[in-house]
């Protein structure tokens, strides 16, 4: 008798394993509307497959990655994204890759999230001022000064910055858990969107007067009259 009731707890254990590592697999986009014609689609959860057979060393690989990029923009920085668009290979794979150049003296890359992805970076040249800030109700910042060699990892979903506070470029590279990570700009978003978010409620979110908010959105790129 206890053996068969040993043997029910295994059971239900096992069940209840079962259920609690269950779960629909993570998106790869910002969302995939159903359809009921599959000669209409156009996404798949990641990107359509090959023939393995016709894969070639080009899938896999991409060259220039040594090369400086241009950091003379407003936030002075400059990311090289490498993710299934530009490597097809990584396809399904789960990871990415970026270069991250920053310019002398404040070369930025401003507070952002990766919906889909973690990111681990290392510094390679330079001096950057590096941080994230954890989620409600706590909102901690985590900050840190990273060296030539340093390592610093940014939670998935969470807020995140880089700043050059040297005198020289910076460059870094970063790894993503994702094939294709996203990247939300805070700034961009909230006052850059398309169609622009209602004055009314940037003004309260922020506790701004709706003329400096529209001043913002302008800077942005929105339109909000």
């Amino acid at each position: 008798m206890k053996f068969a009731h040993f043997l029910v707890a295994l059971v239900v254990l096992a069940l209840a394993s079962s259920i609690a590592t269950a779960g629909d697999p993570s998106p790869l986009q910002d969302f995939c509307v159903a359809i009921n014609d599959p000669k209409a689609a156009v996404f798949v959860n990641g990107k359509f497959c090959m023939d393995p057979k016709l894969a070639t060393a080009k899938d896999f690989s991409f060259s220039g990655l040594n090369t400086p990029r241009y950091t003379g923009n407003k936030v002075g920085s400059n990311v090289t994204l490498l993710n299934v668009d530009q490597i097809a290979g990584l396809n399904t794979l789960g990871i990415s890759l970026a270069r991250i150049d920053y310019a002398p003296n404040g070369g930025l890359n401003p507070p952002h999230t990766h919906p889909r992805g973690t990111e681990i970076l290392v510094v390679v040249e330079g001096t950057l001022y590096v941080g994230f800030v954890t989620s409600n109700p706590d909102n901690r910042f985590i900050n840190k000064v990273l060296y030539p060699g340093d390592v610093f990892v940014f939670p998935v979903g969470l807020i995140h910055f880089q700043l050059n506070i040297a005198k020289t470029p910076a460059v870094a590279f970063a790894g993503l858990s994702s094939q294709n990570p996203g990247t939300i700009t805070i700034a961009n978003a909230v006052f850059g969107s398309d169609p622009p978010i209602s004055l009314d409620v940037l003004a309260k979110a922020f506790m701004l007067d709706s003329k400096i908010v529209s001043y913002l959105q302008k800077q942005f790129g929105g339109n909000n009259k």
